[in-house]
Formats: C-alpha cells, structure tokens, sequence
C-alpha cells in the first residue's frame, strides 16, 4: 500500500511559479504510475508564469479563488471546482483571492520537463523549463 503525505513532500519552485509538492510521480515511487500528481500553490496577489504542456492537466481547487486562463479564455475559479486544460494549451492561473490559491494539478500521462514550454513574457518568447 502506497500512502503520501503531503507534509513529507519536497517543496520547490515549479517552472511556472507555483510552490509544488510531488505527490505521486513514476519513477520516484516503487509503483509506475501513468499520470502524476501534485499540490500547488499560489500566493495572494501571485499568478503563475504562462505555460504549455505537450499533455492533458485537471486543476482540482482545494481553496482560495482564481482566474483561470487558458489560451483565449479566462473565468473565475474556486474551491471544489475541476478545470480541464487541454494539451497544447497555453494556460496560467491568478490568485485574486484574500488567502493563498491551494490546488491539486493532475497531469495525464505523467509530467515532464521535456513536455512544458514556459512562456518569457518580458522577452516575448518560448523556453523550455
């Protein structure tokens, strides 16, 4: 049986941002997984970076409030809501709430470096992470 706790994650910087915890990913367990998943975090007054992934991502907001962004479209985003973001999707979230945005990220098949494009808004340009 394969038991995380989110208290015994590694906290990082995501490439888009985000303070990331890894929950489950393959090949940092003992059990292949096909998808990986992962809590976020946004601060108050903080959105993430612009972003692309070669894969298929659901945003599951634990708490606080959003704008959702992806590619041409934006909408408001709190908890116990699911977003879809489809792969080839330019997508990036704002905390426009008074406490920290808090969600799970699920993304199918299972993250990879190779596979996000991070958006360099200040250059205009595309960079792999």
């Amino acid at each position: 049986m394969l038991i995380k706790d989110l208290n015994d994650c590694s906290e990082f910087i995501a490439g888009d941002g985000s303070i990331l915890k890894e929950l489950l990913h393959t090949g940092k367990q003992d059990v292949e997984f096909r998808y990986s998943l992962a809590h976020a975090k946004v601060f108050k007054g903080k959105k993430t970076n612009p972003h692309i992934l070669k894969t298929s991502e659901v945003y599951y907001i634990i708490s606080g409030k959003g704008l959702m962004h992806i590619d041409n479209e934006s909408d408001q985003v709190s908890a116990k809501q699911a977003i879809y973001i489809p792969p080839g999707s330019m997508q990036f979230i704002e905390n426009i709430g008074d406490n920290d945005l808090e969600f799970l990220c699920i993304v199918d098949p299972a993250w990879k470096k190779e596979d996000e494009i991070i958006i360099d808004e200040a250059r205009g340009r595309k960079q792999k992470v």
